[in-house]
């Protein structure tokens, strides 16, 4: 495909966090990383639909998978997906400039994009201009740093789900983290829905997509190109 012909596709933007370590209540340092499935199962469903997937993190720091999200294959895929080792700096990006926005999870997201303004603002403009805005398991740690101008938390009054305590209790990391996702959501005033664990479950509400966990990925992806095709 030439430069000119990639350029006309509808572009989605990628929001992806660029933590390799989690920070945990007793000041040890947890790898980390986004969760390859959440990434590489969106970004071949939007693709194979004929959007421009486009990646960002905070500073252009190129993103780093979870170790344990990989196997042979997705690290061969992941390989293959050069803008990975080259994303754009989140703060040069105009939402206006895409169809959608999506947030992978994995743990990275709760030690930066969580307290992310510039990800909070695009979060919050495309919302507000009725753009398709996803964000599966981890992936709405960043809907916590979004706000309106009055200040209010963009969230409060979306029904929503993400990574739920019961499951982060079950995957052994929930003693020592200084906070849970679902617990944080649920304070800004959103209305957290939670499904069976590790099982796919996603939320619309609007133009909000949010999927529960890595089981998720597929189906938030179809949710966001339903929207994007209606």
């Amino acid at each position: 495909m030439t430069d000119q012909a990639a350029a006309a596709r509808p572009r989605v933007l990628f929001i992806v966090s660029r933590a390799h370590q989690l920070t945990m209540k007793d000041g040890s340092l947890h790898t980390t990383g986004y969760w390859a499935e959440e990434l590489l199962v969106p970004y071949h469903a939007f693709t194979e639909a004929g959007y421009d997937v486009k990646f960002a993190t905070p500073v252009g720091q190129a993103p780093q998978p979870d170790p344990r999200s990989l196997s042979a294959h997705d690290d061969a895929d992941l390989q293959r997906i050069l803008d990975l080792q080259n994303p754009l700096v989140l703060d040069d990006v105009e939402v206006g400039g895409y169809e959608a926005v999506f947030v992978p999870g994995g743990h990275a997201p709760l030690e930066d994009l969580a307290t992310d303004e510039v990800a909070g603002e695009l979060i919050t403009e495309a919302l507000a201009a009725g753009m398709p805005v996803g964000a599966v398991c981890h992936g709405p740690a960043a809907l916590l740093a979004a706000r309106r101008a009055d200040g209010t938390p963009t969230i409060a009054g979306y029904r929503l789900t993400g990574f739920t305590d019961e499951e982060e209790e079950q995957g052994g990391l929930a003693p020592n983290m200084r906070y849970l996702l679902q617990d944080e959501l649920a304070n800004l005033g959103a209305e957290f829905v939670e499904g069976p664990p590790f099982q796919s479950h996603t939320e619309t509400d609007r133009n909000l997509h949010t999927g529960q966990n890595p089981q998720s990925s597929a189906q938030i992806a179809a949710d966001m190109l339903e929207a994007l095709e209606a």
